[in-house]
């Protein structure tokens, strides 16, 4: 991957990154085209990163196909897929990691420890591999793009992160390789979790400013839907990821919740 890497910059070339851990879908898709619009060689990684999933969650089951995965990818015209195994990625007596301290204190980081200290490990060592010039996440995940962000400027990487808005399917909810776990009934169920969000925005647009109002009406809303298992549902600073008193324009209003057998995110920005 190196060598195939070295020799686009040799040869002048901007090389753009998607790191994916497969089961691939739509959302990876606009990701990957995005990404291809701002490189001349852009390379998708496929790893299911262990270190990212805490105890308890879904690591040995998590959806591998490797082979679909590239033919969809090969859709895009993507240049090349790495597919580095666990022990490439770490070798024997590997005990370096990287973290943001703050930004993972918050959201999916309050009841996932761990998780984003392996997302931004994993992410660096793609960097120091493939050594983009660019690097596309998708929004969807908006923590795991803060931190990145974070991470890439903490450090002075030369990497530029481009961030592709949500995809999501006619019903609204935003495509996640988790959707697959949700039978149909559960799926109409979990339409719920984006029409909260959108509903607190039209709360925001209409004048309500203080949170817990807003947030309280979210969460009467949801459980009128059946949503009963609900990690968090917040409104925060998209740059520190704090809750705030009061929303404001550009304010992240975000979830996690259950459905079923699966864990679903979603976020927007009023």
């Amino acid at each position: 991957m190196r060598e195939f890497s070295s020799a686009a910059v040799r040869n002048g070339r901007k090389v753009g990154l998607v790191p994916t851990m497969g089961s691939i879908h739509e959302g990876h898709l606009s990701v990957v085209r995005e990404t291809s619009a701002h490189a001349d060689v852009c390379v998708a990684s496929i790893f299911v990163n262990p270190l990212q999933f805490s105890a308890g969650e879904d690591y040995g089951g998590y959806k591998r196909d490797e082979e679909g995965d590239v033919e969809k990818l090969s859709t895009t015209g993507i240049d090349a897929v790495f597919l580095p195994s666990a022990d490439e990625i770490y070798p024997p007596g590997f005990q370096t990691s990287v973290e943001a301290s703050e930004l993972q204190k918050f959201l999916c980081g309050a009841s996932r420890p761990g998780h984003f200290k392996g997302v931004a490990t994993v992410v660096m060592k793609l960097f120091n591999i493939v050594s983009p010039d660019v690097a596309g996440f998708g929004e969807k995940d908006f923590q795991q793009l803060a931190i990145i962000k974070r991470v890439v400027r903490d450090l002075h990487l030369d990497v530029h992160i481009i961030a592709v808005p949500t995809v999501r399917e006619p019903s609204g909810l935003a495509m996640s390789s988790r959707n697959e776990y949700l039978s149909e009934q559960e799926r109409e169920t979990a339409v719920a979790i984006p029409r909260v969000l959108f509903k607190m925005k039209r709360l925001f647009e209409s004048g309500m400013r203080e949170s817990a109002e807003i947030l309280k009406d979210g969460g009467r809303f949801l459980a009128g839907e059946g949503i009963v298992e609900v990690d968090y549902l917040e409104i925060c600073d998209p740059e520190t990821l704090i809750p705030v008193e009061k929303a404001s324009e550009g304010s992240l209003a975000a979830i996690a919740a259950r459905v079923g057998k699966a864990r679903l995110i979603d976020s927007i920005r009023f």
